[in-house]
């Protein structure tokens, strides 16, 4: 037997340490006392990126949307997924109506892109300051219906981050992160909410665009927006027209006009960089039973990250697990969940 130099002790001795840090650092992602979930990505073309979902509105269950969304693009697709939520400090449970608690929001250090589906938070600088940097570093964004209004500063409006509230009028942050960023903050309800639904009609401009790849049949719960003045550089993939009721064999109401509900641009950061953006006001948790809103919004992730030359011939969305949303709604959210009740069971 070769006798083994001290060279190759201090090596193995290292790679153990390396190894059992691993070991350890994987297990701290995966606590049952994190208030986040994380979803280590398989094989697939995502993999070696990490996507962070943010979530944190108190009506359209986001905090049911984005851990199913991202089970998808873990599983299927390789992409590491890290899902934050509100959580009610003192019990340690997800609670969309606590506007002003989303820990894990230092995860944006490492994050390839952002998922945001948030409504009117009020974040305090210490977790603020990570979406600020993020957004100042000029990385993509993916953003899901009430995004456009993800920011509201009623109590510290001298916050240096009170400029991504969406009624601002900062210079410069006119109408805050929704318009600045994703191109268009809160204006209406076009549809009539709780009474109609959406039916996404694919822009024949851009239907070889590769977020619309495999794109063919959007339907959703969720009433169409209005967008009343979308940035000029914007590309509107999807027009939604309202319908007559909130199923997806329900008719389309003429008497309404078209809105956009999907669309990519760009956006420049303050350090002169440029990122991907694709913004929909659609995205309730009820709205990805949609197979193909699914489709759209894995497509876009491919897209933003800049590999949209992966995009299969049609992206596999199958649920993982188990998914039966909550309807929409106040009030109406699950309650005492723990964001590890969404991590994927042993």
């Amino acid at each position: 037997m070769k006798k083994m130099t001290g060279t190759t002790l201090k090596l193995l001795v290292l790679i153990g340490m390396i190894t059992l840090l691993q070991e350890k650092e994987t297990q701290a992602q995966n606590s049952p006392s994190d208030p986040w979930v994380v979803y280590q990505g398989g094989e697939g073309a995502g993999k070696g990126k990490h996507i962070v979902l943010v979530s944190g509105d108190e009506e359209y269950r986001s905090e049911e949307a984005l851990p199913m969304l991202a089970r998808i693009l873990s599983t299927h697709h390789g992409f590491k997924c890290t899902v934050l939520f509100a959580v009610d400090p003192q019990s340690g449970e997800i609670d969309p109506e606590f506007q002003t608690n989303i820990p894990g929001l230092e995860q944006l250090e490492t994050a390839d892109l952002m998922v945001l589906f948030t409504r009117f938070r009020e974040l305090p600088d210490e977790q603020m300051k990570y979406i600020d940097a993020y957004t100042k570093a000029g990385k993509p964004v993916v953003a899901m219906r009430t995004a456009t209004h993800a920011f509201q500063y009623t109590r510290n409006k001298k916050s240096p981050y009170a400029k991504y509230s969406y009624d601002s009028k900062v210079k410069g942050w006119q109408e805050g992160y929704g318009r600045q960023v994703l191109g268009e903050t809160w204006v209406a309800h076009h549809g009539a909410h709780g009474d109609e639904g959406t039916r996404g009609l694919i822009n024949g401009l851009y239907e070889d665009h590769p977020v619309l790849q495999g794109v063919q049949d959007i339907w959703g719960a969720t009433d169409v927006y209005t967008i009343r003045d979308l940035t000029a550089d914007a590309q509107v993939l999807v027009f939604g027209q309202s319908t007559h009721g909130m199923t997806p064999d329900s008719p389309m109401s003429f008497e309404k006009s078209i809105m956009p509900v999907a669309w990519t641009k760009e956006y420049e950061s303050e350090s002169g960089k440029k990122a991907r953006v694709f913004n929909t006001t659609m995205g309730a948790s009820v709205d990805l039973e949609s197979e193909d809103l699914r489709r759209l919004l894995v497509n876009a992730c491919y897209w933003a990250v800049g590999i949209e030359n992966k995009i299969p011939q049609e992206s596999k969305v199958d649920i993982v697990g188990e998914y039966d949303p909550t309807m929409f709604g106040f009030g109406d959210h699950q309650k005492g969940l723990r964001p590890s009740d969404f991590a994927v069971k042993q």
